[in-house]
């Protein structure tokens, strides 16, 4: 199962100063690793544009997803990055060999060099980089992210592995890109507008979202929809004054209505909202939080 968020490039436009805007977005990092999330895709959204430089919110993401044992072999000195200080540390739990049969501990690597033997040399936040024999069905390049299955420190005992990396990937592409991918699955809009969550609803909605049997709104049994049964998930939220009907210029979906036919759901995850804005990085731990419970 694959999950995605989507969040646009207008994320912190309404941040006082670069400090604050930075914080906002270790909150949105924050809640990418409590929940799993896979991929952090940034869309455009050139109608919310305001102090900040293009790709600041691309860059301090990428950023924050960066273990802190590589940062200093990835990142240069960048305006964008002046206040990567109060970044919130992720915590990326290391996935042991669970529901795989290799054991010890899964941490994301950089490739330093590559030599001529078929081995290359890795920093992978041990004491110093360790050299590593290349998989016969491994491709590996200078400066790539690589995966590497650390089963002892001491003496150090390790293995590049063809697994994805722990924590989540930062990319940017356009909306309608990210939402026809082959692994978007069933495609969620996050709005004020959309269907209130209920109990009810939450159990016919983890469904669909695990490929399992639901219950229709006749309370009898029926299978998932055919292009929700891999699991997958896309979420999308929108910004700061700048909801998902005025981002992508569509009108507000009426009360049951699926709205823009390119979600398979409006989700409204915080109804009788309070506040009468619920911030991008707040809807993002109010939205993740239900979907990612098990049935």
């Amino acid at each position: 199962m694959t999950t995605s968020v989507l969040v646009p490039s207008s994320l912190a436009r309404e941040a006082e100063d670069r400090r604050e805007a930075t914080r906002k977005l270790g909150y949105v990092a924050r809640a990418a690793t409590v929940f799993r999330v896979d991929r952090l895709t940034v869309y455009p959204d050139p109608g919310g544009r305001r102090r900040w430089e293009d790709g600041f919110v691309e860059t301090v993401l990428r950023y924050a997803a960066t273990p802190p044992y590589l940062r200093k072999e990835v990142w240069d000195r960048r305006d964008e990055l002046e206040y990567a200080g109060v970044l919130p540390p992720l915590r990326v739990r290391s996935r042991t060999g669970s529901g795989s049969t290799e054991s010890g501990s899964l941490r994301q690597g950089i490739v330093t060099e590559v030599g001529a033997d078929g081995r290359v040399r890795v920093n992978c936040g041990l004491q110093h980089p360790v050299s590593l024999p290349v998989p016969s069905a491994m491709d590996v390049r200078e400066r790539e992210r690589v995966a590497v299955r650390v089963s002892s420190r001491r003496p150090v005992r390790a293995k590049l592995v063809d697994e994805p990396l722990p924590g989540f990937d930062v990319d940017a592409t356009d909306r309608d890109e990210a939402l026809a991918r082959t692994d978007a699955g069933l495609t969620i809009a996050a709005s004020r507008y959309g269907e209130e969550l209920t109990v009810t609803e939450l159990d016919r909605l983890l469904g669909r979202v695990r490929g399992e049997d639901g219950e229709s709104d006749d309370g009898t049994a029926g299978a998932p929809e055919e292009d929700d049964a891999d699991g997958d998930l896309t979420v999308t939220f929108g910004a700061p004054e700048r909801g998902l009907p005025t981002i992508w210029d569509v009108d507000p979906p009426a009360r049951g209505a699926t709205g823009d036919d390119r979600f398979d759901l409006w989700l409204n995850t915080v109804p009788d909202q309070g506040s009468e804005v619920v911030r991008t990085e707040e809807a993002l731990f109010a939205t993740l939080a239900p979907l990612h419970l098990e049935r």
